[in-house]
């Protein structure tokens, strides 16, 4: 099976382009030609002894004969059998078998090799290349550390077209052209770009234990996790505007007059203006007294009421329907609040703390649990935080070891807010990228050449804690935790 670089850059095009949006598997270790073939030999000889042990056992657990009536349990379907490693997954008709080195290091056996020498005296239409598992395995983990099913249809697909295609092109002596050359020489700077982020990625995966177990005790605080009832006054009432309903009728009344006389237009503003400032004093007002309710039932939170009992209070005086109140949050850490509501974490549990107010409304917290949690339980959240941001750091590294100074004059102007669109495998040479393959995409968790990766926001490595469910709308909704 002969290969190029631009089957390579097509392949890798294909490939990269079904990344998962999880963590990358570790790649599994490729087993070689020989060892695939111990192990298919190993099967072949295992398989007579369980053949010969099945009629044994199933003399001695006969089942018992089935009653008249009863309906026969339902028999599971057998799994797939495994394919032996050096058995023919993909056979192309009309493509001769490579020769030389190249047809030895693709088959990895001695027959194929042999089977080579003799492909030159033979017509296309007669020859044919076949594939192994090993073979075909060898390219898919070669181009994407996880090889789904899918990608391996789709690759199944796709590698016949590109060898035959290959093939042709080399005999139009394509391959000698100087367009070709050119695309190769991208080909391979992108191909090794990939490499690289691909190892540092493995790299980064290599935490010691020792190391995390370091931070979980330097960070425990990050670690804690609460439990609180939240009680929520929202900043204005909902109220019904003065003279929306006088708006309404008006607007009925006018709605099939085009245009107003001039003393008609002067004394709707008037009465907009008049409107405007009863509807001021309203809100205004109303932000008044939920200001000193807020205080009222921050007082008696304190005293031991229900938090519950308090909250229908808070919303009937805003005016808002509510018949069961959630007051409960989910448990939340450090990172699961606003900043400005942080004092919370600081209660012991037990204790309310003071009206917290932002652009929203007012806040009343309880503690009412505290625990830390267990290394165990999070030692694989700080992994991924250690590995996030030594992969961070390696990248950023290698892109701030090169400067770039662009002649504008020659490219133009600047792109944009969204900023020039990044080369990818597919575009070697500007050409897009064949029909079916998909748009690759780096090694997951590898941050873009062009940008470094966003910086965590605190010792917490995992998503924040799910913040705390919002009351229901209002006229002006409280501000979401971030």
């Amino acid at each position: 099976m002969r290969a190029s670089w631009l089957m390579c850059v097509f392949m890798g095009a294909l490939v990269w382009g079904q990344a998962t949006g999880t963590a990358p598997a570790k790649p599994e270790e490729k087993a070689s030609p020989a060892a695939a073939g111990q192990s298919a030999t190993t099967l072949a000889s295992s398989a007579p002894a369980a053949q010969n042990a099945a009629p044994m056992g199933g003399a001695a657990q006969a089942p018992a004969a089935q009653k008249e009536g009863e309906e026969k349990p339902a028999v599971k379907p057998e799994p797939p059998k495994e394919v032996p490693m050096d058995a023919v997954v993909l056979t192309i008709k009309g493509v001769c078998p490579a020769t030389g080195s190249t047809a030895k290091a693709a088959a990895g056996s001695k027959a194929t090799a042999a089977s080579a020498k003799t492909a030159a005296a033979k017509k296309p239409a007669d020859c044919e290349t076949k594939i192994t598992r090993a073979q075909f395995e060898k390219i898919a983990n070669g181009l994407s550390p996880n090889v789904t099913p899918q990608l391996k249809r789709q690759l199944q697909q796709a590698l016949p077209r590109f060898m035959a295609m290959s093939e042709i092109a080399k005999k139009k002596g394509l391959e000698n052209t100087e367009n070709y050359k050119e695309t190769l020489k991208l080909a391979k700077m992108q191909i090794l770009t990939q490499e690289l982020q691909r190892q540092v990625q493995e790299d980064a995966d290599k935490i010691p234990a020792q190391e995390v177990e370091k931070y979980y005790k330097d960070n425990a605080e990050a670690y804690e996790q609460f439990s609180l009832d939240r009680i929520f006054v929202p900043r204005y009432k909902t109220v019904t505007p003065a003279g929306e309903k006088e708006e309404a009728e008006e607007k009925e009344e006018n709605k099939d007059q085009k245009e107003l006389t001039e003393e008609q237009q002067k004394k709707k503003e008037e009465e907009e203006k008049s409107k405007e400032a009863r509807d001021k004093e309203l809100r205004e007002k109303g932000e008044q007294e939920l200001n000193k309710l807020a205080d009222g039932l921050r007082a008696r939170a304190a005293n031991g009421e229900d938090f519950a009992t308090l909250q229908k209070e808070a919303f009937a005086a805003a005016g808002t329907k509510v018949e069961n109140p959630t007051v409960n949050l989910p448990k939340v850490r450090r990172t699961g609040l606003p900043p400005a509501h942080s004092a919370v974490f600081d209660l012991k549990p037990g204790e309310v703390s003071q009206v917290i107010s932002d652009n929203g409304g007012h806040y009343i917290y309880k503690v009412v649990s505290k625990q830390e949690l267990p290394f165990d339980q999070v030692k694989d959240e700080i992994h991924n935080k250690l590995k996030s941001e030594s992969l961070k750091k390696q990248m950023d590294d290698y892109n701030n070891s090169y400067q770039v100074v662009a002649n504008d004059q020659y490219f133009g102007p600047a792109a944009g807010p969204g900023g020039p669109q990044r080369m990818r495998p597919g575009m070697m040479g500007g050409r897009p990228t064949p029909p079916g393959a998909a748009v690759p995409a780096p090694p997951q968790g590898a941050p873009a050449p062009s940008a470094p990766a966003s910086q965590g926001a605190g010792p917490q490595a995992a998503p924040p804690a799910q913040a705390p469910a919002q009351p229901p709308a209002q006229t002006a909704p409280p501000s979401k935790p971030n």
